[in-house]
């Protein structure tokens, strides 16, 4: 019986053929990295959507705090049952120019908190926005130096409505005008939960600008 002699054949390759592969190499890395890079951006976008709506929620809570703080002082007043033939004690917030610059502080707060929920909405659907956020924490700064200081100055002014002050000779007036200083009370409480609110919101635009 005779064997069979295999026979090898080695095939080389041209350097034409070489070379007509790499293309194909060149162009699968740029689309690889397009992908990954792709991927990386939504995620990013997803993260400032997430953020955005936070803003809107906080920006909606603080407008009702600060709603309530206004209306709140708008309607502080209280009439003494007791009275003399010249004399009617009573007490309102327009008695006070602190408490008067409170209500139209935090009026305009309320305002601003109104205006700025579109570019809230704006910071929602196109997350990756720099002006609309960029403007929302510089009007947010300003509106916190607002409402800080409407917030500060009736506060002192509530201390010493509870506490009085020996050396002034200033007479604490809620023994007698109860309702009047736990209305006033409530509002200045309110505005600052405003302003803790509006902190939060500068603070989370800074952070969504950050990752950009």
């Amino acid at each position: 019986m005779e064997k069979s002699e295999s026979t090898k054949i080695d095939v080389v390759e041209t350097n034409k053929e070489k070379k007509g592969k790499a293309p194909l190499l060149g162009t699968a890395a740029p689309a690889i990295v397009a992908a990954v890079a792709h991927d990386g951006h939504a995620k990013g976008g997803g993260a400032k959507r997430g953020i955005a709506i936070f803003d809107l929620i906080l920006r909606i809570a603080a407008f009702a705090s600060a709603l309530g703080a206004t209306v709140a002082m708008a309607t502080t007043e209280e009439t003494l049952p007791f009275f003399t033939q010249f004399f009617q004690f009573e007490a309102s917030y327009d008695d006070l120019p602190t408490f008067t610059f409170f209500v139209v502080g935090m009026g305009i707060v309320v305002a601003y908190l109104v205006l700025s929920v579109p570019f809230s909405i704006v910071c929602i659907v196109r997350p990756h926005a720099v002006v609309p956020r960029l403007l929302l924490i510089i009007f947010d700064t300003v509106i916190i130096a607002l409402a800080t200081s409407a917030a500060g100055s009736s506060a002192a002014i509530v201390y010493l409505a509870h506490n009085g002050n020996q050396d002034a000779n200033w007479l604490a007036i809620c023994q007698q005008f109860g309702d009047f200083c736990q209305r006033a009370s409530g509002a200045v409480v309110a505005s600052f939960i405003t302003v803790v609110l509006l902190i939060l919101m500068v603070v989370l635009s800074a952070s969504a600008l950050r990752r950009h």
